[in-house]
């Protein structure tokens, strides 16, 4: 039997190689954690405060916006619903992408809040970008597919979670 003299698969050293990837594999989703969370924050405020956005019809309003994908859209019924108030919808998507965001970047309920932007990418893939083509012109399906690891995995360091989950464990060590 071989013995190895590294102590420990996740290593602190960076000396060697096992190491350096060790760490790698670790820190892999914390760039794809800031970068869709930085994107789904700004796509929220975005929304929030452009006064164009947030209108039942108009140029660049969620209204016409919604009205010029109904029927290019996989699933109408879906746009058909939000068009029964448009506004609302509007500020339920900007609210909910800056929910999602906020999570993601903070690291809090990260696989909820990765669920939730999934949710959002999907309904937009669905009904905005179903009419792509071809199909990876549209960015929303690459957007569900960045969410599907965090949703997978959460977010294991560098989080609330993380730090929420060391407490927890602490505390168990204390009374087990």
């Amino acid at each position: 039997m071989t013995q190895s003299t590294r102590t420990g698969a996740h290593g602190s050293r960076f000396d060697d190689a096992g190491d350096w990837r060790d760490a790698a594999t670790r820190y892999a989703l914390v760039p794809l954690r800031i970068f869709l969370g930085i994107t789904f924050v700004y796509a929220g405020l975005d929304k929030l405060t452009d006064s164009a956005f947030m209108k039942e019809a108009g140029s660049g309003s969620v209204g016409d916006m919604m009205r010029a994908v109904r029927d290019s859209s996989a699933v109408p019924a879906l746009v058909d619903l939000a068009l029964e108030s448009p506004v609302a919808f509007g500020y339920a998507i900007a609210l909910g992408e800056l929910a999602v965001g906020i999570g993601a970047l903070l690291g809090l309920l990260t696989r909820l809040a990765a669920l939730g932007g999934a949710l959002i990418s999907l309904s937009l893939w669905l009904t905005v970008s179903w009419a792509a083509d071809p199909y990876y012109y549209g960015n929303d399906l690459p957007y569900l597919m960045a969410w599907t690891p965090l949703v997978l995995v959460g977010a294991p360091l560098l989080s609330v979670d993380a730090v929420l989950r060391a407490r927890r464990r602490r505390r168990a060590g204390e009374y087990g």
